[in-house]
């Protein structure tokens, strides 16, 4: 069970079909809001207005996704992905986030959630994202018993190449020897998106900021995807064959698929907030 000194969860037996979506957030509004989407979209949904209510509910229920406010009266985010992660619990978690709390966001991408949504959101951003999450949900499962059965769970996703950093799974930077930065979408984001249809760019010369939507894929069953930026910086070239042929980034996203080339800002302390990719990472 959930215990306020050691923030402890003891695994439930479950049994029953899991709900889909558990919302955790202190506003009303904003669990009015994901309630009317997930419930839209034919999904099942609870919700919870602090965070011990919310981990209580995910010690006693099975939930393929949980959907949770950066900042929460009692507890932030991050002592709720640690005790997730202490009872073992693999349910993908999504951040929504005020765009004043945009540095914790990260720094619960680097910890464990799998995307995060900033306020305000459109219903529209919200389905993509809980679409994607729930997408990642059935790819870890299935990862998972392949690791346990000594398969090789590589061939459910291509991991980022060694020297390679990664903002969660959702998009990727390295660092060229001129000092300037290429970043793309992970193969893992690709394959939480139904098939590419159209990538959209930022102009050159915009300025990025890490966490913040850099790209947006457009997927063939009219979803819109925000992409978000691993590093700050200023765009220096775009890869506009990328515009023709959409479908090249999911057919090799690290090399050939790139989106942007950047000069970064601050990438000293930025990659700091990335996770490295080494080999057998």
């Amino acid at each position: 069970m959930y215990q306020k000194g050691s923030l402890s969860l003891k695994r439930a037996d479950r049994m029953s079909k899991p709900i889909d979506i558990l919302i955790i957030d202190d506003e009303q509004v904003v669990r009015d809001a994901v309630s009317r989407v997930c419930e839209t979209a034919g999904l099942t949904v609870e919700a919870a207005s602090d965070a011990k209510t919310g981990l209580d509910k995910i010690q006693k229920d099975e939930y393929r996704l949980v959907v949770c406010d950066v900042m929460l009266p009692d507890l932030d985010a991050f002592q709720i992905l640690e005790a997730m992660k202490q009872a073992s619990l693999r349910t993908p978690v999504i951040m929504i986030t005020g765009y004043s709390t945009m540095e914790n966001a990260v720094n619960s991408l680097r910890r464990g959630a799998i995307d995060f949504i900033p306020k305000p959101f459109t219903a529209d951003e919200l389905e993509s994202t809980i679409r994607r999450g729930l997408r990642y949900r059935e790819i870890d499962r299935v990862r998972a018993s392949s690791e346990i059965r000594k398969g090789d769970p590589s061939r459910f996703s291509v991991p980022c190449p060694a020297g390679f950093y990664c903002l969660g799974y959702s998009s990727w930077a390295v660092i060229e020897e001129k000092g300037t930065g290429l970043i793309g979408i992970t193969d893992l984001f690709l394959k939480t998106v139904s098939a590419v249809n159209e990538i959209r760019f930022f102009a050159l010369d915009d300025d990025l900021v890490q966490g913040s939507v850099c790209a947006r894929v457009l997927s063939k069953d009219n979803l819109v995807h925000d992409v978000l930026s691993p590093l700050s910086g200023r765009i220096i070239e775009s890869n506009v064959s990328l515009l023709p042929c959409p479908e090249m980034v999911e057919k090799d996203p690290y090399f050939s698929g790139w989106l942007y080339r950047i000069i970064p800002t601050d990438v000293a302390y930025e990659l700091r907030q990335l996770i490295a990719w080494v080999e057998n990472h």
